[in-house]
């Protein structure tokens, strides 16, 4: 676990629980125009990746994982959001350098991640973490906005 201090609270970070799948979940829903299902989270606990935010409640999530590719292990940030109430307080960035510690633990030699080509807050954040944009993917998102693909390099 990890605790960080953002605007007079400590943020801890931890896997998250089954008891956090509904925050979870209801943070996704007020995030994002298409969310994921309940369901697609659930098939995530006890994964290392799959971490929390929380104060007194959950307050955002992130979920990453690694797959094998070409003999080098690849890092991929999935989902990563923070509730409307607690956005630009630094509970994203804890989430994130938290998430590239887990890639980095299990082996990764770099992390990626999908980012609507509109949301700039997002690709501002993930800038600052050394992200550099890779490919677009056209048509990512099931309303047509491409996806910025953007890869992180991980040194030791």
């Amino acid at each position: 676990m990890t605790t960080t201090a953002t605007d007079d609270r400590s943020v801890r970070t931890r896997e998250a629980a089954r008891a956090d799948l509904l925050a979870v979940f209801r943070i996704e829903k007020a995030s994002f125009a298409q969310p994921w299902p309940y369901r697609a989270f659930e098939r995530f606990l006890g994964e290392p990746g799959f971490l929390v935010a929380d104060t007194d409640e959950v307050i955002g999530y992130v979920l990453a994982d690694v797959t094998p590719n070409g003999g080098r292990q690849i890092g991929h940030i999935k989902d990563i959001a923070v509730a409307p109430a607690s956005r630009g307080q630094g509970v994203g960035a804890t989430l994130l350098g938290r998430a590239i510690d887990v890639v980095r633990d299990r082996r990764a030699t770099s992390v990626r991640l999908e980012v609507r080509e509109s949301n700039e807050p997002a690709i501002a954040l993930y800038r600052r973490f050394g992200f550099v944009h890779r490919s677009t993917s056209g048509g990512y998102y099931a309303d047509g906005e491409d996806a910025l693909v953007l890869v992180r390099e991980l040194d030791g």
